[in-house]
């Protein structure tokens, strides 16, 4: 078990010498006991915030969170936050407390908090203070609200998301009248900014238990991303897909690494399927043109949540691509690494090969040994450290210009066009190879090809 930082004891022992009580509390007290390392060290007290000024004047201390009487003190520039033990009063906005009240009692603060296994204390010895049973809830693998749950997230509806991103992070279940209320007061997330909403859902895609969540709570997800809501139950009709099509996407949002750009594109890949879906003759469904439509669906609902733009970029070219061709041949393969670069040729294989783990395993297992071998064949390539990129090749603009081209838009179009055959294997990257082949371009009437 990690030790107590170091920091955080001397200002318990320096607020306690002053006749102040002092506590860690929340997150750091359940990583603590977990056997993880806190990332923040979050102190309570009994001390008000002036009379915390006054205990560190030999400190910076940083005053921004005054308001709702937190202090922040700087030891050694690591910021340490000292609140007062408080109530909060009225939530008017269904987001932050209209005002807040300082007491004098510890359990008074910790009624207050979200969930039990956030609503500990402990002293700089280890000793702890839990009313609501929250290290029974810890050793439980419980997500249980401290009180009323309804209150909880009515208060801030963003507690909803919490909730289900506590449970998919740390791989916990959640309690049975916790569940209830989630599902009853999943409209409070509509006054809760996209920025808040986004950071509590990134969290919640990459944890171990991100599936599970999905799959018990897509109502949730429908409050703003309602474009999400004909997902569960809509039979797919076709004999790939033995599962309906939220259950489909969420075994691929399993089967994909643990990385926030492949669990977003999974999650959002076949967000197009519905209003794509025509059935045959044979009664058989079909989804022409959904990689097409569902990334430009995925466009909208990231920039509803205000994603940061080289995500959004990212997630949108993967779902637009996800149908793309990827054989183990070695001609295309060069293709698309020249085309995706790299990173995206991987990343593109590991969603596709997600969204095989999400069909019907009757079919899908030759198209599982089709990716493994495209997978190989792409190390393979990588490995011999091939030329995909302008600034790989052997020669450059300047060489280019030597041979009497202008400058202008004729350069890069005889730059590209030996790099797409270097790529592939047509030509050597030489200078001895690449120059002839560009003298030979110029002299073509044509200049299109070689």
């Amino acid at each position: 078990m990690y030790l107590i930082d170091e920091g955080a004891v001397a200002i318990l022992k320096q607020l306690e010498e002053a006749g102040f009580e002092a506590y860690l509390v929340g997150g750091c007290v359940r990583d603590f006991l977990r056997g993880t390392q806190p990332h923040d060290w979050d102190i309570t007290s009994s001390a008000r915030p002036e009379e915390v000024q006054a205990v560190f004047s030999q400190n910076p201390v940083l005053t921004t969170g005054l308001r709702h009487g937190t202090v922040t003190v700087l030891l050694e520039n690591t910021p340490y936050e000292v609140t007062t033990y408080r109530v909060d009063g009225t939530y008017s906005d269904g987001r932050r407390p209209d005002s807040v009240v300082f007491v004098d009692a510890l359990e008074s603060d910790l009624a207050r908090r979200d969930f039990t296994i956030n609503a500990m204390a402990m002293d700089k010895q280890g000793t702890l203070r839990d009313p609501f049973g929250g290290q029974n809830d810890l050793n439980a693998q419980l997500v249980r609200c401290v009180g009323e749950p309804e209150r909880r997230f009515q208060e801030d509806g963003l507690r909803v998301m919490r909730a289900l991103r506590f449970a998919a992070c740390l791989d916990f279940s959640i309690q049975e009248k916790t569940i209830e209320a989630i599902h009853r007061c999943r409209s409070n997330l509509s006054h809760v900014a996209g920025e808040r909403i986004q950071a509590e859902l990134f969290r919640l895609l990459t944890g171990p238990g991100a599936g599970r969540v999905l799959r018990a709570f897509p109502d949730v997800l429908a409050v703003f991303w309602p474009e999400l809501e004909p997902m569960p139950h809509f039979d797919q009709r076709n004999p790939w897909h033995c599962w309906d099509l939220w259950e489909h996407t969420v075994r691929a949002v399993e089967a994909a690494p643990p990385e926030l750009t492949l669990r977003l594109a999974a999650l959002l890949h076949d967000v197009g399927k519905p209003t794509c879906f025509t059935v045959d003759d044979a009664g058989v469904g079909h989804f022409y043109g959904h990689p097409e439509h569902s990334a430009r669906l995925a466009d909208t609902l990231l920039r509803r949540l205000h994603s940061p733009n080289a995500l959004r970029e990212k997630v949108v070219a993967l779902i637009a691509h996800h149908h793309w061709d990827m054989e183990p041949d070695e001609h295309l393969l060069r293709r698309r690494l020249r085309q995706l670069g790299p990173e995206g040729v991987l990343d593109l294989l590991a969603l596709q090969q997600a969204d095989v783990q999400g069909q019907a395993p009757s079919v899908a297992a030759q198209r599982r040994a089709v990716l493994q071998q495209t997978a190989a064949m792409v190390q393979e390539i990588l490995a011999k450290a091939p030329c995909l990129t302008l600034k790989d090749l052997a020669i450059g603009g300047r060489e280019i210009l030597a041979l009497g081209v202008k400058p202008g838009p004729e350069v890069g179009r005889i730059l590209t066009a030996l790099l797409d055959r270097v790529a592939e294997e047509d030509l050597p990257n030489t200078r001895e190879a690449l120059l002839p082949a560009a003298q030979a371009f110029l002299e073509r009437s044509n200049h299109i090809s070689f």
